[in-house]
């Protein structure tokens, strides 16, 4: 079962948030299923979290929140992308939805977004996993790069399977050919009358991006006082020594990776993902005591 709930986001801006099981339901073996909040990464949508989603719901209540100029939600006016807004509409999601103390699980941006909302809001927290996330500063060149790199699609493509060709095969990023990367960006493409174009503005996705690529958000993750995960694709965006130091900036960090698998590592590689992070999320689940680490 899928439904899509709608939740007033920062500014009265409408988002979608999907809830990939029954709220009422309760956990195999008793009481309420403890809440998980899925954020996408930047150019995601919440249906990128359909794999992980399905075997959350086993035991808990996963729900996938299409953030804000993404998927079914709301494009934010011009200026209205900032990290504030992105952080206020997690804590609304989580609140309206009576999601916490929630799990909140991240990918790319979407895991800046938890550890800023967590460290703002613990009392809405119960635990972390940020899944390929830097948090160093990645700077002016960065941008410029994704500025021309959005510059070399070619949009409109035709069908859904140029969009997998060229995003899996032709795209000037791709070092090899990747067919889940091409199923990734096919399902943020949708059908206009000159071709299939992205969901997304791409100058709001830059604008989002610049909002975050020119600082370093060290500070923010030492105050997250909740179990965390740091997980990582080995091929991914998140370097190993980085992610190590990462773990050991957090109070109570850990960490896992994931083999044969890039920044996708959720989306690319299901199994690998999940064998990484089930174990994580079992402690916290099972546990009735406060943490007092990992």
């Amino acid at each position: 079962m899928v439904r899509r709930v709608d939740v007033t986001g920062s500014g009265g801006l409408r988002l979608s948030a999907w809830e990939f099981s029954d709220p009422a339901e309760e956990r195999p073996e008793g009481g309420r299923r403890p809440g998980v909040l899925l954020l996408h990464g930047l150019m995601g949508r919440a249906s990128h979290w359909a794999p992980t989603a399905r075997w959350l719901s086993e035991r808990h209540r996963p729900v996938g929140l299409d953030q804000r100029g993404h998927g079914s939600s709301g494009k934010a006016a011009e200026g209205a992308s900032t990290r504030d807004a992105y952080v206020a509409d997690a804590e609304a999601a989580i609140e309206q939805l009576g999601l916490a103390p929630a799990v909140l699980v991240g990918h790319g941006m979407g895991a800046l977004t938890a550890w800023q909302l967590a460290a703002l809001r613990p009392d809405l927290v119960k635990g972390l996993i940020v899944c390929d996330m830097r948090a160093s500063a990645l700077g002016a060149a960065s941008q410029r790069e994704w500025t021309d790199w959005f510059d070399t699609w070619p949009v409109p493509f035709a069908s859904l399977a140029a969009v997998r060709k060229w995003f899996g095969e032709d795209d000037p990023w791709v070092e090899s050919p990747d067919p889940a990367r091409g199923e990734f960006f096919a399902e943020v493409m949708t059908e206009r009358p000159d071709g299939w174009r992205p969901v997304f503005s791409r100058r709001q996705m830059l604008e989002s991006r610049a909002t975050w690529v020119h600082d370093a958000h060290w500070e923010e993750l030492a105050q997250v006082r909740c179990p965390t995960l740091v997980v990582r694709g080995i091929d991914g965006e998140l370097g190993r020594a980085e992610a190590q130091e990462m773990v050991r900036v957090l109070p109570y960090g850990q960490y896992a990776e994931v083999a044969d698998t890039g920044h996708f590592a959720h989306y690319d590689r299901p199994k690998g993902w999940r064998e990484a992070v089930e174990p994580f999320l079992e402690r916290l689940t099972e546990s009735d005591r406060e943490p007092v680490g990992p």
